[in-house]
């Protein structure tokens, strides 16, 4: 038996195709995902990205299904968060085949109950491992039936309720889809809207020929500055591989941090939601949480993943949630992440604003504080290092960087520090030997001074730290 703990992760199944991940593991996964959310006698929605290994991923696993004696819609090519439409449209549980972001090697499966609840370790994954670590049991009735439904006409007509777009005035806008799911949704999602698309990779290639379909990498983004900057365009759209994730590109090529789209998007929505809890996790800029609290909303701060979003989300009723890694989370949408919706808002509130509006300029009053992004480090023992921080930053031995003293320690996720001027978050990551640095200040030398000195903890050869 293979180790399933490398394959079933905490939030999705993500492996090598087929060295890990075959049709025999998709196969009893879809018969386990049957068991665990009960869906004898009724239907799972199945959908999938454009790697050459998703449709003999999704045959599997929909033969899997139907032994269970649970129907199949297979809702072909979409992108993840029309899969989430699906199931909550259908109320159905739901099955996305796609590795997202990760090499044409890799496939993966992200699945959810009806109305697209995210299953996780705790809430199916971990019951799903077991089952098939000891055999999924027979079932002793009817096998399902497979049916095929199109749905992305009506996810689009569904987008365009929830941010109208109608009444803009016209923009050139450059997307770059990445060879990834986003250049089969935008084509359908944009159309009839008073825009100029220019496309960029939008030909479905799970190779990805021209660079990673990943937008949190800055190198991925330079074509996309770089055809902005050509063609004169209002701003740039980028997807990730599965279209989950939207990242911005200004009209002068400048990246745009998802922590500002975060503040634009909840100030939009709280416009239409007066009062309403707005969630960001931990590593958004502060400016954040002030744009909430400035219009009229209660900012909750959250952990970082999209398991922790979506359960807070569900237990306040917020209307929307932002992380820094450029997922959005709507609750009109199931409370799932959809880049496309996020991507119509920025065009809805860059197409308000009046002729001869950059988006530049709009953004500014959300964009207030110089952050380091996030920045990794090898290292031995993240425990150990992380701890050499805390002592070094604690409000009782502190290690001065000339930056101001720290007013607050917490560990709702790894190690936060907070001072007037500046705070920082150092995490470990869940896969990797890595502990991940965020750093925020009000200028630039400070979040240096701030960020040299915790990477100097991080990072000083083991011999100095004994």
């Amino acid at each position: 038996m293979r180790d399933l703990g490398q394959i079933i992760k905490a939030y999705d199944v993500r492996a090598v195709y087929p060295d890990q991940l075959d049709e025999w593991l998709a196969a009893n996964i879809g018969a386990a995902f049957v068991q665990v959310v009960d869906a004898h006698g009724g239907a799972v929605v199945v959908g999938h990205d454009m790697r050459p290994s998703s449709v003999p991923l999704v045959e599997a696993f929909t033969a899997g299904v139907i032994a269970q004696g649970a129907d199949v819609v297979q809702v072909g090519l979409v992108s993840t968060d029309a899969l989430s439409f699906a199931s909550g449209l259908l109320d159905l549980p739901g099955a996305m085949f796609t590795a997202s972001h990760n090499p044409a090697k890799y496939n993966g499966i992200k699945l959810c109950r009806a109305g697209a609840v995210p299953v996780g370790q705790d809430t199916g994954l971990g019951a799903i491992r077991r089952l098939v670590e000891d055999g999924v049991p027979a079932y002793d009735g009817a096998a399902g039936q497979v049916s095929r439904r199109d749905l992305l006409p009506e996810y689009a007509a569904y987008l365009k309720v929830l941010v109208d777009l109608a009444g803009i005035r016209p923009l050139t806008v450059v997307v770059d889809a990445g060879n990834g799911m986003g250049g089969h949704t935008t084509p359908v999602v944009l159309t009839g809207l008073p825009l100029t698309v220019v496309p960029m990779y939008f030909e479905l290639d799970g190779t990805f020929p021209n660079h990673e379909a990943n937008p949190i990498d800055p190198a991925n983004l330079r074509d996309l500055q770089a055809k902005v900057r050509e063609t004169g365009a209002d701003l740039g759209l980028a997807f990730d591989g599965d279209a989950d994730r939207c990242f911005v590109v200004d009209e002068r090529g400048a990246i745009v941090s998802p922590s500002t789209i975060t503040a634009l998007i909840a100030a939009r929505e709280l416009a239409r939601n007066p009062g309403s809890p707005v969630i960001h996790n931990l590593i958004t800029s502060r400016s954040v949480a002030e744009v909430i609290r400035e219009h009229g909303g209660t900012p909750v701060r959250t952990r970082v993943g999209h398991s922790f979003i979506k359960a807070v989300m569900a237990e306040t009723g917020a209307v929307f949630g932002g992380e820094h890694s450029g997922h959005f989370y709507f609750r009109d949408f199931w409370r799932a992440d959809s880049g496309m919706l996020a991507a119509l808002h920025v065009l809805a509130a860059l197409g308000e604003a009046p002729a001869g509006s950059t988006l530049s300029a709009l953004l500014q009053e959300f964009d207030r504080y110089v952050a380091s992004g996030e920045v990794n480090s090898t290292v031995d023992d993240a425990a150990a290092r992380s701890e050499l921080v805390r002592t070094a930053f604690s409000p009782t031995a502190y290690a001065a960087v000339d930056a101001g003293e720290p007013t607050e320690v917490d560990d709702l996720d790894g190690l936060t520090v907070d001072a007037a001027d500046w705070w920082f978050n150092l995490r470990s990551s869940n896969t990797e030997p890595l502990l991940r640095l965020n750093v925020e200040a009000t200028d630039a030398a400070t979040m240096e001074r701030v960020r040299d000195a915790v990477l100097d903890l991080v990072r000083t050869p083991r011999e100095e730290v004994a």
